[in-house]
């Protein structure tokens, strides 16, 4: 039975919020009832499982993200814009890291073409357009950009960097600028083309 003012919608927040509080892994059911005071049972009327509320609080998460790339992006091109992209990963992970977890969750095929993943696969898309690259040469740049942005934050988020000089921040520009580089310097099919090796 359903309780009254509980809503997938109110268990998605919740889910979020705990998730920026104390970890992706903080994020139960049982944690879920608990703030709620509610049992188990009541958060399964609204939701299939665990793996369906990380899979919501996953698609929450990707929704703002991508209406904040929505603000940020407008009139930039080339390393501005690409920057901008970048510095609002950052920004939102920095800001809601629990949640920015939950984004690198694998998604289904079917969830892979609708919500805000998409919104930012095309706006990353669009950065690499203005920079000149062919179709198939735009999709190797985004997943190069992907793993600049997603591993520097990844390696930040965890600590990685706080024992080292100089500060992550400026790491952070240097390897946006690389990014930058390699993308006004595309290696044409010849050139990365590889020659067969003989023994």
């Amino acid at each position: 039975m359903k309780r009254p003012g509980l809503t997938e919608a109110r268990l998605v927040e919740a889910a979020a919020e705990l998730a920026d509080a104390s970890g992706l892994a903080a994020v139960t059911v049982s944690a879920l009832a608990r703030r709620f005071d509610v049992r188990p049972a009541s958060i399964y009327s609204h939701i299939a499982g665990l793996d369906d509320l990380l899979d919501l609080t996953a698609a929450l998460a990707l929704r703002e993200l991508a209406d904040r790339l929505a603000e940020a992006l407008p009139g930039k091109a080339g390393r501005d814009a690409l920057f901008a992209f970048a510095d609002t990963h950052r920004d939102y992970a920095r800001a809601h890291p629990g949640r920015w977890q939950a984004a690198q969750r694998r998604v289904s095929p079917e969830d892979a073409t609708t919500g805000g993943g998409v919104a930012i696969a095309r706006s990353a898309r669009a950065i690499m357009h203005g920079y000149g690259l062919s179709a198939e040469d735009e999709v190797h740049a985004v997943r190069l950009l992907g793993s600049a942005v997603n591993g520097f934050v990844a390696l930040e988020s965890g600590g990685g960097f706080d024992h080292s000089v100089p500060p992550a921040a400026e790491s952070w520009n240097r390897v946006l600028d690389a990014v930058d580089t390699s993308l006004r310097n595309w290696p044409t099919a010849a050139a990365h083309s590889r020659i067969p090796t003989t023994d």
